[in-house]
């Protein structure tokens, strides 16, 4: 519930593919080349011809979106999007050599999950048999209590989920947490919002639904389509908005087992929690407080074969990937085609790669991060770190804006954050976890149930801080608040992010800025209430809390003029967060550089651009990226992080510094007059 990620981009070292791509060279004794460039960024994606001050975006990456096409099973192209292809072949070599070692009992698993689905011909030869005992199981419920019971089980979905995390106010233990479940459609906008686009996008999820039924024999799809559409709206209506979950002081209400039976006794929290293996939890921290109690009521007046008409189509939909490919394709057209504008699904190797990630991670994570993850390069990657630790500390104690006990809080919250590198140091042991060769539906009940019973093994233990929610083998990476932890796995810590034969600047301005970034969270409009402990506490004094807001509230507006897609805005509350972590994070980067530099002395300039024209090149194309319009529309609706266009030209206008080392002038489309720039630090 606390995992905060990053919009794609973050590295901090590198690993020995990246190593092997940043020296082309044969002979030994010569000085090794970056991957892009002759310093490292490229060239060729740049359009010069656009003025920076206008729009530094295409300055930096114009040719690039000129003339890249986004692949036919992708939503979305660039840095991000692309490095996961590499990863993936990686891993795919890994999987599909396996044989070679038939003895290693995990290894034995990674190779019967992969196995059982990738056997297309034995997945349609066995047609609706695995499906039949889950849908029967369903038909089975009786009773409104049957129905509780059920939609708690692991695999089943619910309108309110639970789960196990740390406690944000005693980030020591373990808690139950309750809130709001997503529903069929991306978010409550895509229920409620007028137009034909949104009319379109209902119209096309009641088919999906109504052929989900058909596919699997079962009767009355168009009316049964019709009253799950009619119920989740009428959910939807009553969920918060991913403005309001971004609240953490709004999502924080524990409730005793009397509290939850007065407030929402449909779910029957007694017997449900015992159900579960929860029994002896008298707390449960409650998140959305209204939209659980409304979706309590809802489980009481909605009609009980409706309920159960949800239920079945939801798993069906859930699993659809596991089952014969007309149930695939159709999830497909609806989710991928429809929603996200993706012609063509990817080949089934690519998502089998994805299945073991998401279902035996860690122990594919375990070998990749064996055979790719060599710190070679630890001794920069630490005075990178280290340079925006000092340059943070130096922001915290001049910022005017913060009053002296703030700061002493601030600055023992710098002191606790802990970056953690490449991979865990212990992984998770999946022995329990009984993988078929035969049946990938019953694998993925399997993961659910053994991650449901690995949570459950940790509640009565101290929070583990070595606990990973991202695999080694993950293009990503992510700020725990809770922990004050960031955490930067191997697949993410290669060119072109950071790559030590690349000039400094360039480390600064991607690295730099993206570890700036996720250190920046633990200050921002959210991040920022959680102490140096990850306790959830009001550390502010009110006047340092209300000179913050100020300027918080100043970005808000600036984001909020953007328009991406004609009509649809950025909204700035909900991107609040990560706009200020990367206006923050660029702020600190800069600085973390300049330290580098009164070190090792003032760079060359190097075809004409000075180090500090670099260092903002090579943030700018840190954030290469162009995406479908209909999977941009759901981002700009949803997604915490604004396009990669606004995490640019947004960001670098606030910065004197930008400012100077290109000339913008006042009349350039991007200047903003001095007095209305909006400065984190």
């Amino acid at each position: 519930m606390h995992l905060k990620t990053l919009g794609l981009a973050l590295l901090l070292g590198v690993s020995s593919a990246a190593l092997a791509q940043s020296v082309p060279s044969a002979d030994p004794t010569a000085a090794p080349k970056p991957r892009y460039g002759t310093w490292g960024v490229d060239y060729g994606s740049m359009d010069k011809s656009v003025k920076p001050g206008d729009d530094f975006f295409r300055y930096a990456e114009g040719s690039w979106l000129k003339n890249t096409e986004i692949a036919a099973d992708k939503s979305r192209a660039g840095y991000n999007y692309d490095l996961p292809d590499e990863t993936e072949i990686e891993v795919r070599a890994l999987v599909e050599g396996i044989g070679a070692n038939p003895g290693d009992p995990v290894m034995h698993q990674v190779g019967d999950f992969y196995a059982a689905w990738m056997d297309e011909a034995g997945i349609e030869a066995r047609g609706l048999a695995p499906l039949g005992p889950y849908l029967a199981r369903i038909d089975g419920v009786k009773t409104r209590h049957d129905l509780v019971m059920l939609m708690a089980e692991p695999g089943y979905a619910s309108p309110v989920g639970i789960g196990v995390d740390a406690d944000e106010k005693d980030p020591t233990h373990y808690t139950v947490l309750a809130g709001q479940s997503r529903l069929g459609l991306p978010t409550r906008d895509y229920y409620l919002l007028p137009g034909e686009k949104y009319d379109a996008y209902r119209k096309a999820y009641r088919a999906y639904v109504a052929t989900m039924f058909a596919l699997a024999g079962i009767p009355g799809g168009d009316a049964k389509a019709d009253a799950i559409l009619a119920l989740e709206t009428s959910i939807a209506r009553d969920q918060w908005t991913p403005e309001q979950q971004r609240d953490p002081q709004a999502t924080y209400n524990p409730m005793s087992r009397a509290q939850l039976a007065a407030f929402a006794p449909q779910f029957e929290w007694t017997a449900t929690l015992e159900h579960v293996g929860l029994g002896k939890m008298p707390t449960v921290v409650v998140r959305e407080k209204s939209a659980v109690a409304a979706a309590g009521k809802r489980l009481a007046d909605v009609p009980l074969a409706t309920w159960k008409d949800w239920l079945a189509f939801h798993f069906i939909s859930d699993h659809a990937t596991f089952l014969p490919k007309a149930f695939d394709d159709a999830r497909f057209g609806f989710y991928s085609k429809t929603l996200a504008g993706v012609p063509s699904q990817a080949p089934r190797w690519k998502r089998g790669v994805r299945m073991l990630d998401a279902n035996l991670g860690e122990a594919i994570g375990k070998i990749y991060a064996d055979r790719h993850w060599k710190p070679d390069a630890d001794a920069l990657a630490k005075e990178l770190v280290e340079d925006l630790r000092a340059a943070y500390a130096e922001k915290i104690k001049g910022a005017a804006w913060m009053d002296e006990p703030t700061r002493k809080e601030a600055l023992a919250k710098l002191a606790s954050f802990e970056p953690r590198l490449g991979h865990p140091v212990k992984y998770i042991d999946y022995s329990a976890f009984q993988v078929s060769r035969t049946d990938p539906l019953a694998n993925d009940m399997a993961s659910d149930r053994f991650e449901w019973n690995l949570a459950l093994s940790r509640l009565d233990k101290p929070v583990d801080r070595e606990l990973w929610d991202m695999t080694p083998q993950t293009v990503n990476a992510y700020y725990n608040p809770v922990l004050n932890q960031v955490t930067f796995p191997a697949a993410q810590l290669q060119p072109p992010f950071f790559d030590p034969a690349a000039d400094p600047a360039v480390n600064y301005g991607e690295t730099g800025a993206t570890i700036g970034h996720e250190m920046g969270h633990g200050f921002d409009d959210e991040g920022r209430q959680y102490d140096a402990a990850g306790k959830l506490r009001d550390w502010w004094t009110k006047d340092a809390a209300d000179r913050y807001t100020a300027h918080a509230q100043a970005l808000v507006k600036q984001f909020d003029s953007y328009e991406p897609i004609p009509g649809v805005h950025i909204k700035g509350q909900l991107t609040l967060g990560e706009n200020l972590a990367d206006l923050g994070g660029l702020e600190v980067a800069y600085a973390a550089y300049r330290r580098y530099v009164a070190r090792h002395g003032e760079p060359a300039v190097i075809d004409g651009y000075t180090g500090d024209q670099r260092f903002f090149i090579a943030y700018a194309q840190s954030w290469q990226g162009k995406a479908r319009e209909d999977s941009l529309r759901s981002q700009l609706l949803s997604n915490p992080h604004s396009p990669e266009e606004f995490r640019v030209n947004g960001i670098v206008r606030n910065m004197d510094e930008w400012v100077a080392a290109f000339g913008v002038k006042e009349g350039d489309k991007l200047w903003i007059a001095p007095a209305e720039r909006v400065h984190v630090w």
